[in-house]
Parts: structure tokens; sequence; C-alpha cells
């Protein structure tokens, strides 16, 4: 049964298609079955997917992508759980019904939030919804200048705030302009690695984050049996 992501944020403009982009082609990469969903009017994630199936073909884009709006969000989102690992839903930019059926519809809400003040004021009505709705949130600083303190002073404002942050970097806009994402273009960038980290997070929510963690304890149970066998051999 998949799990849903919501990304969603009552101010237009905060980042939320390129964070969409992102994880799902991150999740993607991992080998993941991952569909996106665009129900924003604005349509952004369906351009950006249009011109991925351009540059890899119909079919070969790594992601199956839908867009609809209104009574049939929910009972989509309910057809695709059982096709899919992973559904990312690309959420307009306020709260009303697509929004909140989005949002109710998750199992993990992320809030992209650049840092300014009028991102903050509305990420609070966001928080509010997913909390009444009791899904699980996260919010993630987005186009993040290096050292910049006014992001320190808005993420200290911030609940449920990710570790990893997205910088203000070209290669965001630069990768989607190409149908693709950071991950691809330039895997070894900041880029690249900032998505990483942000999707570990993410995952550990769903304790897929775990694999790490038991690669570990097999290691240390081998070691173990290890010394055990040189000590009889002893």
């Amino acid at each position: 049964m998949a799990k849903v992501i919501t990304i969603a944020q009552q101010k237009g403009g905060a980042g939320k298609t390129t964070v969409a982009a992102h994880i799902a082609v991150a999740l993607s990469q991992k080998g993941n079955r991952v569909a996106i969903i665009d129900i924003d009017p604005q349509g952004s994630l369906g351009c950006w997917h249009s011109i991925r199936e351009e540059r890899f073909g119909e079919g070969y884009t790594g992601l199956i992508f839908n867009s609809f709006s209104g009574w049939r969000v929910a009972s989509e989102i309910s057809r695709l759980r059982k096709q899919c690992d992973y559904i990312i839903v690309d959420s307009p930019p306020h709260t009303e019904t697509e929004a909140r059926t989005a949002i109710r519809s998750a199992d993990l809400v992320v809030i992209p939030v650049q840092p300014s003040p009028t991102d903050l004021w509305a990420t609070k009505a966001t928080l509010e919804l997913a909390k009444a709705e009791k899904v699980p949130v996260r919010v993630v600083m987005n186009r993040v200048a290096a050292n910049s303190r006014l992001a320190q002073t808005i993420a200290a404002e911030l609940p449920e705030l990710t570790k990893a942050t997205l910088g203000n970097r070209v290669l965001f806009a630069a990768a989607l302009m190409e149908g693709r994402c950071a991950t691809e273009v330039d895997p070894s960038s900041v880029a690249a690695h900032e998505v990483k980290e942000l999707l570990k997070e993410i995952l550990a929510i769903f304790n897929d984050g775990s694999e790490e963690e038991e690669v570990e304890q097999v290691a240390a149970k081998s070691s173990a049996k290890s010394k055990k066998k040189v000590l009889a051999d002893a």
C-alpha cells in the first residue's frame, strides 16, 4: 500500500512543485514505483512532467503522472495506493476543498517555507489543518541563502522543522527546465545532497530509514560471531 506525501503551503511561490518533483525523482531512483499527482490549477508539475516525457519518452519518465481536481481527488489517490509505493501530491496554494482532501488523504504533509515573514504567517493555516486531520507534518526551509540570519529567525518560529534544508541554488530551477532534477543532472552536487538528506528524514518517518540500522546490526552480529569463533579456535 502506497504512502502518500502531500506537498502543501497556503502561500504561492514557496517552491511546492520543486520539492514535489525532487522528492518523487529521488524516490524513483531508489527503485520505488512513484506516482505524482498535480491538483494545483497552475499545473506546474504537469508542465515539468511533459518536458520530462519529451526528453525520456512517454512511459519512460520513471513516474506515473495524474492531474485532476474536485471530488475525484480522494478516489484517485485511493486507487493509486494499490499500484505504487509512494504518491506525491502537489496541492493548490490555499486550504480549500482539494487541498484539504489532499492533506486528509496523506500519510505525511511536507510544507516548504521560504525564509520570509509572509511564508511563516501563511504556514500556520496549513499546520492547523494538518493537525486537525491528525496527519504528521514536516516543515522544510526552501531557497535558503547561505548564512542567512533571517532564515535562522524564521526557522526558530517553526515546529516540526526538518534538519535538512534546500538552498537557493540555480541547479534546482535549471534541472526542472530540462524535465529533470538535481539528483539526475549532477548527483554529486550540493543541491543533490540536500535532496537526499531531506529524503532520508522523510523515509525515517515511515520506518523505511531503518535499512542502514539493520545493515549495521547484521554487521555487528557477524563481527560478534567471528570473535566467538576465534576464541573457540584458540
